[in-house]
């Protein structure tokens, strides 16, 4: 797979932004650190030359920042990795954005590191972290630099991709990938296979960790609400902070249902979250499940498509029927 570049990548959106394709970038802005990457919109070569940055640690899903971005005046350039088109589809099916506002640029990947992964595996501060081949290297701040293997830092859903093939791009930089046959749900039947009384133990202590930052909320490409019911005042249920541990679990639950049948499995709830609670279960059990009952579906593969749960036909399984093949 071609490795793209911040060059590639700054000398495309110079060329767009001059012949007026587009007029502003969505990107990856620099921070005090070569891990502290931030999505930002740049609107000038000089601002691109300064701060636009392409490396390892460009994770981020922008598919979600356009909801508010294609709403401006002209259209935005953004770059997508191959696992961020599924949602760039989903939110097109959804009408969350309008597709002529946004040129969109596929971008191959093989993959992002995590920078907790590095910082766990070096275990002290950590001032900087470069690729090297197939290793990292990582600069500490009282022992000089150390390597560490890439690929033993990868993120979790980079170590589990599901597909290096773009559904959706106006213009593709390299080669296209393919649909992969990952081991995703490898971990959703670890946590089949427990008791009942084990997967509520193993629940109730990554729950409660959670500091209700609405990190997992906010940064969710499914959760584009303009007004969450959690955030409103009027609803009776607006709740900042943990009114107690029934609402702490019910909060999460809650949000996978919201988002069932219509999550792409991008990661990114556990990638923001504080507490490196592991919210992408939830998520991918319901996927799981969602194929097993109704056949494999992947949501965002195709713009329109609909998702077994909204779309009936006279072959949807009965209640009892879902129930007996959960058991199987």
């Amino acid at each position: 797979m071609q490795k793209v570049t911040r060059e590639v990548l700054l000398e495309k959106a110079k060329a767009l932004l001059a012949d007026g394709t587009v007029n502003r970038v969505l990107g990856w802005k620099k921070g005090e650190f070569t891990y502290d990457v931030t999505p930002a919109v740049f609107t000038t070569v000089e601002e691109l030359d300064k701060d636009f940055v392409y490396g390892e640690f460009c994770g981020a899903n922008f598919s979600k920042y356009l909801v508010k971005e294609a709403k401006k005046d002209g259209k935005v350039l953004v770059f997508l990795k191959p696992c961020d088109t599924y949602s760039f589809n989903q939110l097109l099916t959804e009408h969350r954005f309008d597709k002529e506002k946004v040129y969109a640029v596929g971008i191959p990947c093989d993959g992002m590191v995590d920078i907790d992964k590095i910082k766990e595996t070096v275990s002290e501060s950590v001032l900087g972290a470069t690729r090297d081949g197939d290793n990292i290297v990582v600069e500490t701040l009282y022992d000089g630099k150390k390597t560490v293997s890439r690929e033993g830092v990868l993120a979790e859903r980079c170590l589990n991709c599901k597909s290096k093939k773009h559904v959706y791009y106006d213009e593709l930089i390299g080669d296209d990938g393919e649909v992969l046959d990952s081991n995703r749900f490898d971990e959703v039947e670890k946590l089949e296979k427990m008791s009942a009384d084990e997967r509520y133990a193993f629940w109730k202590n990554e729950l409660s960790r959670c500091i209700r930052c609405n990190a997992c909320r906010d940064i969710c490409p499914a959760c584009t609400c303009e007004k969450c019911v959690f955030g409103n005042p009027n609803s009776g249920v607006e709740n900042k902070a943990i009114s107690d541990s029934f609402e702490e679990k019910m909060f999460h639950i809650i949000r996978a249902f919201h988002v069932a049948g219509r999550c792409t499995d991008c990661g990114e709830c556990s990638r923001v979250c504080p507490q490196h609670i592991p919210l992408h279960l939830l998520n991918r059990k319901f996927i799981k499940d969602i194929n097993s009952f109704y056949g494999d579906y992947q949501a965002g593969e195709e713009i329109g498509s609909r998702a077994p749960l909204v779309n009936y036909t006279k072959e949807d399984l009965e209640p009892s029927e879902a129930v007996n093949k959960g058991d199987e």
